[in-house]
């Protein structure tokens, strides 16, 4: 087809056809001749170059017989030898603008201009005609039309089985295997593929040899480099200069090629392969190594270094914006989505997430500052969301192989970011406590969660509650951990103030019934005893003692991994089942820097629980805590307080009981002041986030909105529902089959396939095991692997990679499965693999 033809008959014919009048605007005349062409018995074409009166009255002519009931005309072309108006005035100037708007112009927009016309038409001369542009923006038909002399590449459509000149690239760089045998039966194709070469890319291929092998070797070479010089913003080295690399015309194929090979899942493995020897064989980090920007596109893997430290250096400058625009340009990059870059990688994005949640509220702060009441509510609301932001920057940061280097510059500038709001923040709450005193007037208090919200329900005869006891679940905790529940029921989460100190044994005992008027904080050789009325509560059985006394056979009591685990009878006289668990406690007294990556564990067996309590016939589930926590990262030398002057236990390094005198560190108040009953007369603590001793990271005793807010979420178990869905198959593969896992963090693929018809989108855990069935490896949170759950939504069709974080301590076999969240049930056949690590 010509130019001329392809100009009438898919741009000028279907948008006459779409909207009845055209208005074509042509200061170079161009288009004259081709628009008179289409003149015929029903499509009037007016031209309006020869006179603009007779124009004028013929067009409004034609307009009122094509405006008439079953006109005989089917289109109106107008043809104006100018340039087409684009401000109002010019529009009222032009007499047929008024077409324009009665139906449509040409051109309109950057797709009309006759460059964009002809690489549409000859898509597969693209190179050439940017080049014919190049030396003449206004050439002729004809020139055009002679672009290939007519020439195809007939044996290389014929063998390959694709028709355009980029197909057969594409091919060419990436065939099937029976497209790789027929390349290698045959030589006749090498003589097209040249001259294609030389049409498309202006590569002047070097090799003699007539094999796929050696043609691929170079054509990879060619396309990928000259990938790389078109995003370079600065000059070549000079030790690259004598590289062959594309004209600048040929810029858009490159480009198209890479993206497609890149991005295309059946090909990106192998462009993987391809890119990282080119870079070796060329030796581009060395020659690069004085080059700061690559530019946006990371052709070679070396290049995601550079963008890595440019996104580092913007938070170091805290230009945000910056570092966001780093972040969203290279997301989609195929060096990012490797395991051991994606931790990097997801530490940035989790970092520049809490520096801007971090500068957000700072702005806001002084809005909510004048009252106590202001200042929980803006925690409840705001706060609470930077510290869970900040809870998984940490535990980004635990997912890191290797935190040194532009990693731990990013963790430490972190840090200090949230540590300074906090510490604004923890201000203006001590001195609010100064005043007002704890738990707060008109606030739910933990002492009074069980008489509340859990005793009225056993009120009513048969009604069965689950009363479960989560040990460390600081307020934003409780808010994620609701989201997840949301499907199992009704859901309400509300705050409550902890009783002081927040440790263990009083938390818990405050959830006991009548806690609020029998709980005291007793001397016992100068360690602080939780007494209970006249009872001692220094353990989990004595607290457990105090409800079976007072429901009786009503009454039954476990762990959570238990009640999940191992399947005990429930009693039907049970009415009253209070499930405890401490894990997310111990895990951050013995490790803290890693237990923000294991709650997620926990959440998944009280999820699980409450669906197995539905299954048991119970109807509410209230979830409390004794305690919440801070996480104090950001230690510095110093980071200390000395005791005030006095007589004082230390609780938890966070609180002092007994008798002393403040000062400017330290807040002491009368017991009763803050909610503490019994022999102590005073309290004192902290006015800083800081504790008694230096190095701690995990805080808890003390009375800050992170240790004393906590979550109280109250679940109405809904139903069981019986619906047509059913659960997807899912596959797991690794490096197209291979067996053998090079890296701490490998990524697997997790592919969908529905079942039947009616499969729906599925939540699932990737994990893996060792020959004895322990959990050796988890997905690493971020992107679709949650944070809080580690759970993964899969829809029917879906491919996704995911990062497999290994337990650093194992090697040998393993098993890679995808698990049921509540049920723990395998969904289709577990990935057998083996450790090969080189270090």
């Amino acid at each position: 087809m010509t130019i001329k033809n392809f100009i009438q008959k898919e741009i000028f014919l279907p948008r006459l056809k779409q909207n009845g009048v055209l208005v074509v605007y042509d200061p170079d005349q161009r288009y004259h001749e081709l628009c008179l062409e289409l003149n015929a018995e029903k499509l009037r074409v007016i031209d309006t170059s020869e006179s603009s009166i007779t124009s004028r009255f013929a067009a409004l002519e034609a307009l009122n017989e094509f405006g008439q009931p079953n006109p005989s005309l089917e289109g109106i072309l107008v043809y104006v030898p100018a340039k087409s108006p684009i401000t109002d005035e010019e529009k009222q100037r032009d007499p047929f603008a008024i077409y324009g708007a009665c139906g449509s112009v040409f051109p309109e927009g950057d797709g009309d201009e006759f460059l964009s016309l002809c690489l549409k038409a000859r898509a597969d001369y693209a190179t050439e005609i940017r080049r014919i542009f190049k030396d003449n923006p206004n050439p002729g038909f004809a020139v055009i039309d002679a672009v290939g002399g007519g020439a195809g590449w007939p044996n290389l459509q014929a063998m390959l089985k694709v028709e355009s000149a980029r197909d057969i690239l594409f091919v060419l760089l990436t065939p099937s295997e029976a497209q790789k045998e027929t390349l290698k039966t045959q030589a006749s194709w090498v003589t097209e593929a040249t001259a294609l070469f030389q049409s498309a890319l202006g590569l002047n291929l070097k090799t003699k040899m007539k094999t796929w092998n050696a043609v691929a070797d170079e054509l990879w070479r060619f396309l990928l480099f000259s990938e790389f010089v078109f995003d370079l913003p600065s000059d070549l080295p000079v030790a690259l200069t004598t590289v062959p690399c594309a004209p600048q015309e040929a810029l858009h194929l490159v480009e198209d090629l890479c993206d497609r090979l890149r991005n295309d899942r059946r090909t990106q493995a192998f462009y993987i392969e391809r890119a990282e020897g080119i870079e070796k064989d060329l030796n581009l980090p060395a020659i690069c190594e004085k080059i700061d920007d690559f530019g946006v596109r990371d052709t070679f893997p070396f290049e995601e270094r550079a963008c890595f430290n440019q996104a580092v250096d913007a938070l170091k400058r805290d230009n945000i914006d910056r570092l966001r625009s780093v972040l969203n340009r290279h997301e989609q990059s195929v060096w990012v989505s490797r395991g051991e870059n994606q931790a990097q990688w997801a530490l940035l994005h989790s970092a520049a997430s809490l520096a801007q949640a971090c500068e957000d509220s700072d702005r806001q702060l002084s809005e909510h500052t004048r009252t106590l009441d202001t200042l929980l509510d803006f925690y409840t609301n705001n706060i609470r969301e930077v510290d869970r932001i900040q809870r998984e920057f940490e535990q980004a940061a635990g997912d890191l192989l290797d935190s040194g280097g532009a990693s731990i510059e990013v963790i430490s500038q972190t840090r200090s970011t949230y540590r300074k709001l906090i510490d604004k923040v923890h201000g203006i709450f001590v001195r609010h406590i100064e005043k007002s005193g704890w738990p707060i007037s008109g606030r739910l208090s933990n002492a009074d969660v069980f008489d509340k919200l859990v005793a009225p329900k056993l009120l009513e005869s048969g009604r069965r509650v689950a009363y479960l006891l989560i040990d460390a679940m600081r307020y934003e905790l409780g808010v994620e951990l609701a989201k997840h529940l949301n499907e199992a029921g009704q859901i309400d989460v509300q705050m409550a103030c902890a009783q002081m100190p927040t440790v263990t044994p009083v938390g818990m005992a405050t959830l006991l019934p009548g806690a609020g008027q029998n709980l005291k904080i007793m001397n016992k050789d100068n360690q602080l005893l939780v007494v209970f009325g006249d009872q001692p509560l220094a353990t989990v059985a004595q607290r457990m003692d105090v409800l079976r006394k007072k429901y009786g056979q009503r009454f039954a009591e476990m762990e959570l991994v238990r009640f999940v685990r191992d399947h005990p009878k429930i009693e039907n006289t049970v009415e009253l089942l209070v499930i405890r668990s401490n894990d997310m406690d111990n895990d951050f007294e013995a490790n803290p820097e890693a237990a923000p990556g294991l709650i997620s564990r926990t959440f998944q067996k009280i999820r699980s629980a409450i669906y197995k309590l539905r299954d048991l016939g119970f109807q509410d589930v209230i979830i409390a805590t004794d305690h919440g926590f801070f996480l104090n990262t950001a230690i510095e030398p110093g980071d200390v307080c000395a005791k005030p002057s006095g007589k004082w236990i230390n609780v938890h390094e966070r609180t002092l009981l007994g008798d002393g005198v403040g000062d400017t560190s330290n807040l002491v108040l009368p017991s009763e002041m803050l909610g503490i009953r019994g022999e102590y007369s005073q309290v004192a603590i902290p006015r800083a986030l800081v504790s008694y001793r230096a190095g701690q990271w995990y805080f808890h005793g003390g009375l800050s909105l992170q240790e004393a807010i906590v979550p109280v979420i109250a679940v109405k178990i809904r139903a069981a529902e019986i619906g047509i869905g059913s659960k997807l198959s899912v596959m797991l593969n690794y490096k197209r089959g291979s067996k053998k896992i090079t890296t701490r963090l490998p990524v697997i693929e997790v592919e969908a396939g529905a079942s039947d018809l009616f499969a729906q989108e599925t939540e699932l855990l990737i994990e893996a095991y060792d020959v004895k069935g322990h959990v050796v490896g988890e997905a690493k949170p971020g992107g679709p692997v949650n944070p809080a759950t580690r759970i993964i939504m899969l829809k029917p069709g879906d491919t996704i990679p995911i990062t497999l974080k290994m337990d650093m301590d194992f090697e040998g076999k393993f098993v890679v499965k995808a698990l049921d969240p509540i049920t723990q049930t395998a969904m289709g056949k577990p990935l057998e693999l083996e450790t090969d690590y080189t270090v």
